[in-house]
């Protein structure tokens, strides 16, 4: 299963990391640090090359399903970051010091499409990958499956090869409604969000969550209301408005994967219990509610009400 061997090769790379490391891998030609060497630092260039090469497994078992999964040209070199920042510089200012090692460490180059609807396909695979990893960590290994089968019957009829990422969100989100329960849609989305780039705990989970879908191309636009707390019980609620969301409905239900995906990932300590959608005219209108004991519902997809 994609999972499975996704996990035992983090696993390695993790093994190899040092929080005090004065190495990193980065791409040479973007200085992108790549999922899944991102944010990790090693103690010398042996142990950054086999991080590499580790890499390197790992994206090609993510190019098993979707040849669209980006090349990199992984290098070894000293970070020149402070340690622990996850922070990627510009990718049109490589510093000349970051120099191949000897061993060959390279993919073939592909370009891929423009520079903002790459950052789209990176972001969908990077959660799609965290939620592969998850499934397969908690023996979900028949929804992993179903979102395969899913995936490769719409591949085969599909002409658009960058929009097959959000296919398999879509298919994915779907998936996990249908099999898992809503506590435990909870646990594996707190999961998936703990496997990706970590993000500054923010004082505005939501504001941040949006702005960063917003950079990624999952949606164009959003505007946030005030928060609403319920006097009785204490719930809070928000509301917020997006246009143009890169995910189809399906069946009455719009994917949110995403969104919860990203709450999680700029507040761990701080989970939404259901998420709400309405149909808009320039979009859909979504109604976030923060409760301490209801159970948790809409966070892989929501009903859109009327």
């Amino acid at each position: 299963m994609v999972g499975t061997a996704l996990n035992e090769l983090r696993t390695r790379i993790e093994t190899l990391a040092s929080d005090g490391g004065e190495y990193v891998v980065r791409c040479a030609r973007t200085g992108e640090r790549p999922v899944p060497v991102d944010g990790l630092h090693f103690d010398d260039r042996t142990v950054a090359q086999r991080a590499a090469r580790a890499a390197e497994q790992y994206r090609a078992v993510l190019r098993r399903y979707d040849p669209q999964v980006r090349y990199y040209d992984p290098i070894v070199c000293e970070d020149t970051d402070p340690v622990g920042s996850a922070a990627e510089p510009n990718a049109h200012s490589v510093p000349d010091s970051w120099k191949p090692t000897s061993e060959g460490l390279s993919e073939p180059v592909v370009t891929g499409s423009e520079p903002e609807r790459r950052q789209l396909v990176e972001f969908c695979h990077s959660a799609a990958t965290a939620v592969f990893e998850t499934l397969s960590a908690e023996g979900y290994g028949d929804v992993e499956s179903a979102v395969m089968d899913a995936y490769f019957e719409v591949a085969e009829r599909s002409t658009d090869h960058d929009d097959l990422c959000l296919c398999l969100l879509e298919r994915m989100a779907l998936e996990l409604d249908t099999r898992v329960q809503p506590e435990d849609q909870a646990a594996v989305v707190a999961r998936a969000a703990g496997l990706l780039a970590p993000a500054d705990t923010a004082d505005r989970p939501v504001s941040a969550t949006l702005a960063t879908l917003e950079d990624r191309g999952l949606l164009d636009g959003y505007t946030q209301s005030p928060w609403f707390v319920e006097r009785r019980d204490g719930t809070r609620s928000i509301v917020v408005q997006i246009s143009e969301y890169a995910l189809a409905p399906r069946d009455g239900r719009l994917p949110v994967l995403p969104i919860a995906l990203e709450l999680y990932r700029h507040r761990p300590d701080w989970l939404p219990s259901s998420l709400r959608v309405g149909d808009v005219d320039d979009g859909w209108q979504l109604t976030l509610t923060v409760a301490d004991e209801a159970a948790p519902s809409g966070l892989a997809t929501a009903v859109i009400e009327s």
